[in-house]
């Protein structure tokens, strides 16, 4: 009997297969459907801070009286601020309430201050666990990069003064010294790291002289950075991994578990093919485990890690010559 069940940020999955953050989990009958097909958890679509801070915005803008009185802004802050986030807070205890496997909140961060209370809501409203989705452009002339992996120090600390859910913490590749800055993070008590989030892609529609946006769906080129990372890494963190970008089928899961994600999330590919397509991808993956013998995820995952290859300096090759030689 093929046992597909993993342990992920403390919670017994039936399958590594996550449903991850995107506009598909914003509607309760999708989440209903990705536990059919037998996804592990779901993660929310987000909820934005700069989002509410410019509702906020708007809203004291828009009262005229309130703009001469500068003391009104705390309230009307209030105010908005409830409104805006009691619609995230009614969708958490609707799904908590009708589905069976893990809910996970997510919330995108600005600051590394503003979330705290947002994020004591969200458990209060049931959320199983938080992903926090927190990323800076480290574009500042004034900032070096320990003032970068302070803030996120900053975040998880005052993250951990509110919550008794667990949390993950989801990264770029950003970082100056990667490895380094992960394996502190993965320090601090963090239920998970989740590897990587996608960014805004700006690009410039050269007829209009206007900016525009690439065009940000997933692609399993992506699949390759976040392979590479994950086996680097796995066996290094004091968390789990869930590794993300890239996948776009069965192969794709399977891989990154092979090199050391303890669950995988994937988003893009259920917008082309359907949530359904999740119950493929896990079929394909249990006949692969069933032709390869093996009755457990954790009877192949981390197999080909770093640590467990034989030659690990595949994972460190970056120079692309030897696959270029004779071609002119």
């Amino acid at each position: 009997m093929i046992d597909l069940s993993v342990k992920y940020m403390g919670f017994k999955l039936c399958s590594p297969l996550i449903l991850g953050s995107c506009g598909l989990t914003n509607k309760l009958n999708n989440l209903q459907q990705a536990e059919e097909c037998g996804f592990g958890a779901v993660v929310l679509k987000s909820i934005f801070e700069e989002e509410i801070n410019n509702e906020v915005n708007a809203a004291f803008n828009a009262d005229e009286s309130a703009s001469m009185y500068k003391q009104a802004y705390d309230y009307i802050a209030q105010y908005q601020e409830m409104a805006s986030s009691q619609k995230y807070l009614e969708f958490i205890r609707q799904a908590t309430e009708k589905l069976s496997i893990p809910v996970i909140a997510s919330i995108n961060c600005a600051t590394p201050k503003g979330w705290t209370k947002y994020a004591k809501m969200i458990e209060e409203a049931g959320a199983k666990a938080l992903e926090v989705n927190y990323f800076i452009l480290p574009t500042s002339l004034e900032n070096d990069a320990e003032y970068y992996h302070e803030s996120y120090l900053e975040l998880i600390e005052n993250l951990k003064s509110v919550l008794t859910i667990p949390f993950s913490l989801k990264v770029s590749t950003y970082f100056t010294d990667m490895a380094h800055s992960l394996q502190q993070l993965s320090y601090t008590g963090i239920s998970s790291l989740v590897m990587f989030n996608r960014f805004y892609a700006p690009d410039i529609n050269i007829d209009k002289m206007e900016f525009s946006s690439m065009n940000n769906s997933g692609s399993e080129f992506e699949l390759s950075n976040t392979l590479r990372w994950t086996g680097l890494l796995s066996d290094k963190l004091r968390c789990d991994i869930s590794a993300t970008s890239g996948v776009q089928d069965s192969k794709g899961l399977i891989k990154l578990l092979l090199a050391g994600a303890t669950t995988v999330q994937a988003a893009s590919v259920f917008y082309k093919k359907g949530i359904s397509y999740g119950a493929t991808m896990l079929s394909e993956m249990k006949e692969w485990m069933e032709n390869n013998e093996f009755n457990s995820i954790s009877d192949f995952c981390g197999k080909m890690s770093y640590s467990k290859v034989s030659n690990p300096d595949n994972y460190f090759r970056i120079q692309f010559m030897k696959h270029m030689a004779g071609i002119e």
